[in-house]
This record gives C-alpha cells, structure tokens and sequence, in this order.
C-alpha cells in the first residue's frame, strides 16, 4: 500500500488558520493526484479538495472554496492544505489519500486499489 502521512493539525479558535501537509513515504507523489479529505465521528471521510498530478486542475467541495487552498510541491513530495477562517464544523481527522486523475474536476475519488486503508490521518479542532 502506498504510504502517506499527514501532519500539521492542531486546536484553533474560530476564525483560525493551518496548514495541514501530506507527505508520501518511499514512493513519489507526483505520480498520482492527491486529495484531502474529513472525517467526523460516526461518518465516513468526505472529499475536501484534490489536485491533479502537475497541479493543473484543482477541485474543492462548496464547503471549503473561498477558505481552503490544496497544493502540491512534488519537489518535496508534499501536498498541502491551507485551511483559513477555520469554523467549528471543520472539526474532525483530515486524511489525505491518492485520487483518480481523470476524475479530480468533478470528484476526489481514492484510488483504492493502491491505498486501501486510510492512515493516521490529523486531528483538527475548531472551538472558542
């Protein structure tokens, strides 16, 4: 399985700002699109945002435009995100997984049959 770790997570107020990062362990992430995604207690993790392979094409959920901004440094082989005007219902572990290319302008889709678990994921916590 493709190894992925994500780091950055912590507790802010309303209104709050992190940068969350993704960073691929002994394999190259830009071989892959990358996206992020939410998980809250009793529910299955939800897309976020994703981007594609060269950083071309991006697509985020209707929660997160205007707030949330992915990217990529394949250089450094890490995928971001910047999290801004952070609000309580973003509360919740943030994963990040390899999504199908052909799919990132309408839908972060995980490529399971190369990441078929989630990883630790980050904890984000939203309150005043």
């Amino acid at each position: 399985q493709l190894l992925l770790v994500e780091s950055g997570g912590g507790s802010v107020q309303p209104g709050g700002t992190l940068r969350l990062s993704c960073v691929a362990s002994r394999w190259s992430v830009e071989h892959y699109s990358i996206g992020w995604f939410h998980q809250v207690p009793g529910k299955e993790p939800e897309e976020v945002a994703c981007i594609s392979r060269r950083g071309d094409t991006i697509r985020n959920v209707d929660s997160a435009k205007g707030r949330f901004t992915i990217s990529r440094n394949n250089a450094k082989n890490t995928v971001y995100l910047d999290m801004h005007d952070l609000a309580p219902e973003d509360t919740g572990t943030y994963y990040c997984a390899p999504v199908h290319e052909g799919l990132v302008d309408t839908a972060c889709v995980v490529v399971r049959a190369d990441f078929p678990s989630w990883g630790q994921g980050t904890q984000v916590t939203v309150s005043s």
